[in-house]
């Protein structure tokens, strides 16, 4: 009974002050500290505001970045909540890299996700993300990483996204299709096999099948996400130690996905075969760094798994999304991207249709400098649009476009991960860079030359959707026609 009543009197509390910050309005006298971005109240920081605005955080957050001189601003609220957000390069390059050693994760991130993720290389600092970042990077510099790869995302393209595409294309009138859906159960199917050679077959059949393991991944990335934003960080503990809510439902969803995981390793470690699977977990297994006392770790191959599932999951599909997106409006892109695709078929002799080698995806520069506008597009705080983004509440006409990707020489540039860090930047530079550049040409250029992608409604701005990465919120309905090819 009386475990009862400090578990009923701490989530009364918890309600309590999270009911009274909701409708937090300072009085007249109480005039707030005027911060460039910020406006900090006493006692309560910036929470009257957070709470005001977190339902638009991004939005929020441009607009309190613009506004400040050095478009970096610092931020605090009861709870022990406090940091600095930036959009500047020079501060960015400062915590990324010049200064890399003083900006870890830290507890309170690796605390949010530490049930999910555990120890993985997204949620580790010091020798414990140094011994998984060294392992990771040999094994993502191998040729056989990048074959195994690249026929992975053929077989499933050939297989399963073309397939699926024709059928909605046959139908009278055109279905609507959930693109960024479709795209999201391709990028689960493709990055399981690539990290344990695992087939979950989401986008096997008519493309509308739901494992529970795919199922289960999303709750728990979606509600580890949702604990970043808790006004009182008190409140989701409360929550776990009572198993109720969000929290209970996390709780079922990493047990699911952890079981899933373990029973895989458990299963590769007893087959101690001297020939290993090309999958990454086929070569951590191989590898010294995972070894506790002359055996594997089950748990830190396992961590490893998950992250890197985590990072090919919604990546490359929300990135593709918001692409198709931006192209139903500039169909001047689309047509000098087929145009660069069809110069490619007849420079290297291919038939309509032929799945394109590493080589000619490296040399489709038109379309990687669209595909990275569309990139800036979906990130956080630089959402721009070829031409005329509705942008964080107001309209703004821009002249930015794929061109501005293209140097002289007709190859497409790089731009400073520290001013464009859609990959990260420093000693945390994203592994799978190139492999995903590969995946989304690979897609785009099969999709945009067999299929015509129409977007209702292409006038109006859809809303995203604040997760571990930057989704559409409500997906992407599209009509699917077939292109007509002469």
């Amino acid at each position: 009974m009386e475990l009862f009543s400090l578990q009923s009197v701490l989530l009364f509390l918890s309600i309590s002050l999270y009911l009274y910050f909701s409708f937090f309005r300072s009085p007249p006298h109480i005039k707030p500290t005027r911060t460039p971005g910020f406006r900090l109240y006493p006692v309560v920081g910036a929470l009257p505001d957070f709470l005001r605005n977190r339902h638009r955080f991004l939005d929020w957050m441009s607009v309190v970045l613009r506004s400040a001189p050095t478009n970096s601003v610092v931020f605090w609220h009861p709870g022990g909540v406090r940091g600095v957000i930036t959009a500047n390069p020079a501060v960015v390059e400062h915590v990324l890299r010049s200064r890399f050693e003083n900006y870890p994760k830290g507890d309170r991130f690796i605390a949010l996700l530490g049930d999910f993720l555990g120890k993985g290389i997204f949620n580790s600092d010091g020798e414990l993300w140094r011994v998984q970042r060294k392992t990771a990077s040999y094994e993502f510099n191998t040729r056989s990483l990048r074959q195994f790869v690249m026929r992975s995302v053929t077989v499933e393209i050939e297989t399963r996204l073309v397939p699926i595409l024709s059928r909605a294309a046959a139908e009278e009138a055109g279905r609507a299709l959930d693109l960024q859906d479709v795209l999201e159960r391709f990028a689960f199917d493709n990055i399981c096999k690539l990290a344990f050679n695992v087939d979950p077959g989401c986008l096997a059949g008519d493309g509308t099948g739901e494992g529970e393991f795919m199922r289960a991944f999303e709750d728990a990335a979606r509600v580890s996400s949702e604990r970043f934003m808790y006004a009182v960080p008190l409140l989701y503990r409360v929550k776990r130690w009572l198993n109720v809510g969000s929290e209970r439902l996390l709780r079922e969803s990493i047990a699911t996905v952890h079981e899933f995981a373990e029973e895989i390793i458990r299963s590769r470690m007893e087959e101690n075969r001297e020939a290993r699977d090309e999958d990454l977990l086929s070569r951590f297994i191989g590898h010294e760094s995972v070894h506790e006392n002359g055996s594997a770790s089950t748990e830190f191959l396992r961590d490893i798994v998950i992250s890197f599932i985590l990072a090919g999951r919604d990546t490359t599909s929300s990135a593709l999304t918001w692409f198709f997106w931006l192209l139903s409006h500039n169909p001047e892109v689309e047509r000098k991207i087929l145009s660069e695709l069809e110069k490619l078929r007849k420079q290297n002799g291919r038939s309509f249709g032929d799945p394109y080698s590493i080589e000619e995806l490296r040399d489709m520069h038109y379309l990687h400098a669209a595909i990275s506008e569309g990139r800036t597009g979906s990130s956080p705080t630089t959402r721009t649009r070829w031409e005329g983004w509705r942008a964080y509440g107001a309209r703004t006409a821009t002249s930015s476009c794929p061109e501005r990707w293209i140097d002289e020489s007709g190859f497409c540039r790089t731009e400073s991960p520290f001013k464009y860090p859609v990959f990260h930047a420093g000693p945390r530079m994203c592994l799978g860079k190139d492999m995903a550049y590969i995946q989304m040409k690979s897609i785009a250029a099969s999709v945009l030359e067999r299929f015509e992608i129409d977007v209702p409604g292409w006038d109006t701005c859809p809303e995203h959707l604040l997760s571990l990465t930057l989704r559409m919120k409500g997906g992407l309905p599209v009509r699917v026609r077939k292109r007509c090819v002469d």
